[in-house]
């Protein structure tokens, strides 16, 4: 059976969007990063997102267009490009992106049979569309990529009232952009 796996990047104080958007992409630029959420995330068959995550992430759709990019980021947008993608959205007419389709609601049972039925790991991005996933017992992994910067309010990235005792399974720290990276699992 196939994980589902909650990852973003945080701030230290554990915000994924501050109110005024988002937290910035320091972390990201830092090519060392990159190739190591390259690999992470390279095995992930399906992404799961809400709309506003996938008008982020739909980018990487053309990216490879774009000329003069690092290979570390054409690599990221082929395999984007080669990963399905869900998106929940009840306002989304179309998407924009191959191997994509469009579902109106979150289905806690129709994501167990994906998850039954999938050779590969699935991703679930947005901290609103993983509130979901977490309160219905889905998420096999979080992995958070931690920031230096505090923002002291926002949309964080465990939603409220989440009550979850996890396993530390592994963590790295990233010199250049200070970046720690923690991987847990529910124990």
């Amino acid at each position: 059976m196939a994980k589902l796996i909650y990852s973003m990047i945080t701030s230290l104080d554990g915000y994924v969007k501050t109110a005024n958007g988002d937290i910035g992409l320091g972390a990201a630029e830092d090519p060392e990063v990159h190739r190591f959420i390259n690999d992470l995330f390279r095995p992930v068959g399906t992404f799961l997102y809400g709309r506003r995550m996938y008008e982020t992430m739909v980018f990487w759709e053309t990216a490879h267009t774009t000329p003069g990019l690092p290979p570390h980021i054409l690599q990221y947008a082929d395999d984007w490009r080669a990963a399905e993608k869900v998106v929940y959205s009840t306002t989304l007419e179309a998407v924009s992106s191959d191997r994509t389709r469009i579902e109106r609601r979150f289905d806690p049972d129709a994501v167990r049979a994906l998850k039954a039925a999938s050779a590969q790991d699935l991703t679930v991005d947005g901290p609103n569309l993983a509130a979901q996933a977490i309160a219905a017992g889905l998420v096999d992994e979080y992995h958070l990529f931690i920031t230096t910067s505090v923002v002291g309010g926002g949309t964080r990235f465990f939603p409220d009232g989440a009550r979850l005792n996890l396993a530390l399974v592994e963590h790295r720290s990233f010199d250049d952009s200070g970046l720690l990276y923690a991987h847990y699992r529910p124990r």
